[in-house]
């Protein structure tokens, strides 16, 4: 079983000592009760990533030989989630689980009929809320590399993330039931583009304007299946499928591999 992963803000090289305290440090040493001589995994959020023997723990605080390092590279192609506001009982399942999938980025869409409303300090608030939930996912998930939240952006504001985006090369692909196309087919279409931005609208659907400003825009409307899934989830979906349409997977396993050779072995 992969040892547990505990964020650390850097990751010392091999033979060095890397320290977990604070909310970490609590987690490790009085939830998991961690001991001398067991196996943990530290990373930093941004790739690195190191195989660790404990040997010190206290009350908050635990303390953990390197001994083995690796610096994980972004997966290819990066996948960028654009995603409508579910509602609030959904909203930070959305992220846990598009997290877990392996989105790189998660950008907030307050879209036309989205139900959630983020105003004034709801804003602020609502990305807090998405950090921490991608942050706990991402350990959870024993992934190297934490989404980033963007700031959230209204339909008007896609738009121009798209332009900008296509602009520099990227795929832009709106799910959406009437799409002319199908996920698979736009993805297989050509070449593996290093960047994709999927697009998730809320519950109530992508509206005819903001579709035909997303079109214009260079994006693309894809079906992503037989079944109409809920806001919370179409992401999940979309990401197991270009894991296995591209090769985000495969790049992943064999960077990840325990036989494969490491920093100081």
């Amino acid at each position: 079983m992969t040892p547990s992963l505990f964020r650390a803000d850097t990751v010392p090289a091999v033979g060095e000592t890397v320290v977990l305290d604070g909310p970490e440090g609590r987690h490790a040493g009085s939830a998991l009760r961690v001991r001398p001589g067991e196996a943990i995994r530290v990373g930093d959020g941004r790739g690195a990533v190191a195989d660790c023997v404990v040997t010190t723990t206290s009350s908050g605080r635990v303390e953990a030989e390197v001994v083995t390092r690796v610096d994980v590279p972004r997966p290819t192609p990066e996948v960028t989630v654009v995603q409508a506001l579910p509602k609030s009982e959904r909203s930070e399942l959305a992220v846990e689980l598009a997290t877990e999938a392996g989105a790189d980025r998660i950008v907030p869409w307050q879209a036309d009929r989205c139900v959630s409303r983020w105003t004034g300090p709801k804003v602020d608030k609502g990305r807090t809320k998405w950090t921490n939930a991608a942050r706990a996912a991402a350990k959870q998930s024993r992934r190297a590399w934490e989404p980033e939240i963007g700031d959230l952006v209204d339909s008007a504001a896609l738009a121009a993330l798209v332009a900008a985006q296509v602009e520099a090369g990227a795929s832009a692909l709106v799910l959406h039931e009437e799409g002319a196309a199908g996920f698979a087919d736009a993805v297989t279409a050509g070449p593996t583009e290093e960047r994709i931005l999927v697009v998730v609208g809320p519950e109530g659907g992508v509206s005819d304007a903001e579709l035909d400003a997303l079109t214009a825009a260079g994006a693309r409307p894809v079906v992503l299946g037989p079944e109409v899934l809920r806001t919370s989830t179409a992401a999940t979906v979309a990401l197991a499928a270009l894991g296995v349409l591209t090769p985000r997977w495969a790049a992943a396993r064999s960077t990840l591999d325990p036989t494969a050779p490491r920093h100081g072995k």
